[in-house]
């Protein structure tokens, strides 16, 4: 459960450090950036620091360097309902990356690598996106290969292997002078270790109520990721966006994705305002309560597998300073965030509640709050 979340944290992280550079044929600017992440929700907190540098030699290259660190404190529903205890851990992950300008076309690659006590994450990834037709339109294309090791904390014997794949296709359009359109295409495939070492599925025993057994889970995984995105600027210099994602997968899990945005600046400060809402189906191997013990050659009883909705209300500030330069400094913004985030889950019951009836428990939700606070400097 605890890697779902740092997922969470590390895409917001990324979708900050992106924005500003999605343009292709034009080198990311000099920039440092630092920031604080948080995330409280479920009986589970992530906290860490995050520091970016990004620097241009000559008017071809750009290189970048990124430390991001996590600290898990977790006592959720997966971890108290099994009868284990409250843990900590910390999580460092370092990624460098590159970039190379030729005419209009770049050639991007980097390296990431993350470890934790008891999982190894590795990915190399190559892209190249070229400008076309006036630089209206960008294509891009990618990939991306992961090896990671998983351990168990509880058995030092333990040591299993996930191998990933990513083939990433982009294509964006500028339809007129204040609309701009993207559409993506993304299909990763996983192989190797893909469930939890520690992780259960419960089952109904002889005694009428129920026990437990370790998850089972195929060990190949495809999956294939669709997305529309689209902007639209006002007259007033804001912006209205939006965007839709389909995901489907070989363990029969559809998810849609719907996102609507608002940019407002005001002065030296700019605003935005979202909304997104995420819906999935189960993986077909998931329930809540087997029938008896081995009743299925896979069984899962992860959360993220179920049947569940989530919606995102998030609101951010940015406030620039120095933008006349100071010392070696161009130009600089102060940047907050925060996200309120419900979980509401259909088919996955809360098994900390004693009931008569196994399989009766109320269905469980909770609320979460992500915060961001980063400050960036161009120089």
């Amino acid at each position: 459960m605890k890697r779902i979340f740092i997922k969470l944290t590390c895409l917001f992280l990324l979708s900050m450090y992106l924005q500003a550079g999605a343009v292709a044929a034009v080198l990311p600017e000099d920039r440092a950036d630092a920031l604080y992440h948080s995330y409280d929700g479920g009986d589970v907190e992530v906290t860490g620091p995050s520091i970016l540098v990004r620097k241009s030699f000559g008017q071809s290259v750009s290189m970048s360097a990124n430390y991001y660190t996590d600290s898990v404190t977790s006592a959720s529903i997966d971890v108290i309902a099994t009868g284990a205890s409250e843990y900590t851990e910390d999580r460092t992950q370092y990624s460098v990356s590159g970039d190379y300008l030729h005419g209009n076309v770049i050639m991007s690659a980097s390296y990431t690598n993350s470890d934790e006590n008891d999982y190894e994450g590795n990915t190399a990834s190559f892209s190249i996106s070229q400008d076309l037709f006036g630089d209206l339109t960008n294509v891009s294309i990618g990939y991306a290969v992961g090896w990671d090791t998983v351990m168990d904390n509880t058995d030092d014997t333990f040591s299993e292997d996930v191998d990933r794949q990513t083939f990433h296709v982009g294509l964006s359009q500028i339809i007129t002078k204040d609309f701009i359109m993207g559409a993506n295409l993304e299909v990763i495939t996983d192989e190797g270790f893909l469930n939890n070492p520690y992780r259960s599925v419960r089952y109904l025993n002889t005694s009428g109520g129920y026990s437990y057994q370790k998850e089972i889970y195929p060990s190949t995984r495809t999956s294939t990721a669709f997305s529309l995105t689209g902007k639209y600027y006002l007259p007033y210099r804001a912006a209205l966006g939006g965007s839709y994602r389909f995901f489907n997968d070989d363990w029969n899990i559809t998810a849609h994705t719907f996102e609507v945005n608002y940019v407002h600046p005001w002065h030296d400060v700019i605003f935005e305002a979202k909304f997104r809402y995420y819906t999935q189906s189960q993986a077909d191997f998931y329930s809540d309560l087997f029938p008896f013990m081995d009743s299925q050659n896979f069984m899962g009883r992860d959360k993220e597998l179920s049947d569940y909705t989530s919606s995102t209300f998030g609101i951010g500030a940015s406030y620039a300073f120095a933008e006349n330069g100071f010392g070696f400094i161009e130009k600089g913004t102060i940047n907050g965030a925060v996200d309120f985030v419900s979980f509401d889950y259909n088919n996955f019951r809360d098994a900390r509640v004693n009931v008569v009836t196994p399989g009766t428990e109320p269905l469980y939700s909770f609320n979460a709050t992500v915060i961001r606070l980063f400050v960036s400097i161009w120089y």
